[in-house]
């Protein structure tokens, strides 16, 4: 765990507060589409009631942008970025580079060309904060990119008001490495790669570090220092996880589409891959792996609707994709050996009207 005085800084500097009330955080999903129909017009929607318009390649409102280049090659790209939702800024690192890389492994695309950091150094730091804290993100980033083989250029740190952390990402590819990600069909399976509650996971940990949190005045009421701890590694393990096996599976086992979950939580995000189909198809979630202890913590403090309704916020989440019914078994077994995590299949895809249902006896699993 990250301890501020082992590096020469305060024993009370927290990195999470250098977000709190400043940066903000993504606008709703109904709002974005607005916004975005208020640019792109029809281009978004569905012109003629069979489905979504679809060009060559991938426009705004799904994961990366996929733009075709001639000879059956495709550019490939993302940008992401966010503010710091735990105080250890090495492992800050390390989440921001998964989280960046993972809209380009929802397409399908594992070999990536080319990351571009994205950090700011904030204008309250004192010299000694930045001078400690902004490598140490940097190294993280760094250290979590070796896994992808590609390069990664640093350019300009900008002093801010807010701390930003993320970066950019390219790969160019054949036709053939890509999964164009509106091609579901009814009978497919859907499939999670990681498991949900990484925002509260995180959060509990953060109060309990805080002398007076009356979140977690009402969660000690319940569970202890181990238990948090322990919910808090999970959330780390998960969140600094690449997606890169998962993409790489998704080929093999003849995926049909996928996008990653993180700020609109599980339903946002299945929502937004259903509205996208060629074909007539609704997205039914009837299992929720959620990090042990989190549902408690959501009871107890009274937000269990909403993780139970699969609209909890996740950072750096799994992909969620649909596979043929008969290949999802193997998908998750590989996925298991690969990683030694487990995958779940959380759903099915049926004949429908592009929208998302939740089982009402949803199956809700503790995952360690």
């Amino acid at each position: 765990m990250f301890k501020p005085e082992s590096y020469g800084l305060s024993p009370d500097f927290r990195l999470t507060k250098f977000s709190t009330l400043r940066g903000g955080s993504k606008v709703p999903q109904d709002v974005l589409n607005r916004l975005l129909a208020g640019v792109y017009g029809e281009q978004l929607g569905d012109k003629d009631g069979k489905g979504p318009n679809k060009e060559e390649g991938v426009g705004i409102g799904l994961d990366s942008s996929v733009i075709a280049l001639k000879r059956d090659l495709f550019l490939v790209q993302s940008v992401d970025f966010f503010y710091p939702l735990i105080d250890d800024p090495f492992m800050l690192g390390k989440i921001a580079l998964a989280n960046v890389v993972s809209d380009v492994f929802a397409v399908g695309a594992t070999e990536i060309d080319q990351i571009k950091l994205i950090v700011t150094a904030p204008t309250e730091f004192t010299e000694q904060e930045r001078e400690v804290v902004v490598p140490m993100v940097m190294q993280g980033f760094l250290e979590a990119a070796k896994a992808c083989n590609a390069p990664v250029q640093i350019g300009s740190i900008a002093e801010n008001p807010w701390c930003v952390i993320g970066g950019a990402a390219s790969a160019v590819c054949h036709r053939s490495e890509l999964i164009m990600p509106y091609n579901a069909q009814p009978g497919d399976a859907l499939v999670l790669t990681k498991p949900l509650g990484t925002q509260l996971a995180t959060n509990a940990y953060i109060w309990m570090g805080e002398q007076h949190s009356d979140s977690w005045a009402r969660l000690r009421e319940r569970f202890t220092v181990a238990d948090i701890e322990q919910t808090y590694r999970i959330a780390l393990e998960s969140m600094s996880r690449l997606n890169k096996t998962g993409a790489e599976l998704m080929k093999k086992y003849g995926a049909h589409a996928a996008t990653d979950v993180t700020g609109f939580g599980l339903y946002g995000h299945a929502e937004n891959l259903a509205s996208h189909q060629t074909a007539d198809v609704d997205f039914h979630l009837d299992t929720l792996p959620i990090i042990k202890n989190v549902r408690e913590m959501a009871d107890t403090l009274g937000r269990g609707a909403k993780l139970l309704a699969g609209k909890a916020v996740e950072t750096s989440g799994g992909l969620l994709i649909c596979l043929p019914r008969e290949a999802a078994a193997g998908f998750c077994e590989e996925y298991r050996r690969c990683t030694e995590r487990e995958a779940w299949i959380v759903g099915r895809v049926e004949k429908g009207a592009r929208g998302v249902k939740m089982d009402p006896n949803l199956n809700i699993l503790s995952v360690e």
